[in-house]
């Protein structure tokens, strides 16, 4: 049985709508338009491989992975409440970022492979002095695989 919902987001009343479609819905409605200004990142993946993306201004590295298929969990959505966004940045990039908040420190210290210029991507809001900026993901997280299953983001 789908559970039906009524809310109004971005203006739009989604009343007596299926709760799955308004979801679905929702996140048409939240991606890129191909007319928004966007930023290049480069990625170095888990296995070593090299990625670039175009991504817009707004969001964070944790949904930028998402929408590219990269394999960067982010177990609590988002919310600064695990540590298996975790991804690492150069030294440069990392020293211009805003500093961690207490709670991103402490999901940090759980984090499989920290460095000093670890950092969580739900927590890296994408602006244009990211431009060009290489993120690497670290080679296992806590809580990623279980007996070979991957989660895929929501």
């Amino acid at each position: 049985m789908i559970s039906r919902i009524g809310v109004q987001f971005l203006g739009k009343n989604f009343a007596r709508v299926p709760k799955t479609a308004a979801c679905n819905l929702r996140s048409r409605m939240l991606s890129t338009s191909g007319d928004e200004e966007t930023v290049q990142i480069h990625w170095t993946l888990k296995d070593g491989t090299k990625m670039t993306t175009n991504d817009p201004l707004g969001g964070n590295l944790m949904r930028a992975a998402h929408r590219h298929g990269i394999e960067l969990e982010g177990a609590c959505e988002g919310v600064c409440a695990c540590s298996t966004c975790h991804v690492i940045f150069e030294e440069d990039v990392f020293d211009e970022l805003p500093e961690a908040s207490e709670d991103e420190d402490d999901m940090l210290d759980q984090a499989f492979g920290l460095t000093p210029t670890s950092r969580l991507g739900c927590q890296i809001i994408i602006h244009k002095g990211l431009d060009g900026i290489h993120v690497e993901l670290p080679p296992h997280t806590r809580n990623f695989a279980v007996d070979g299953h991957f989660n895929k983001p929501h």
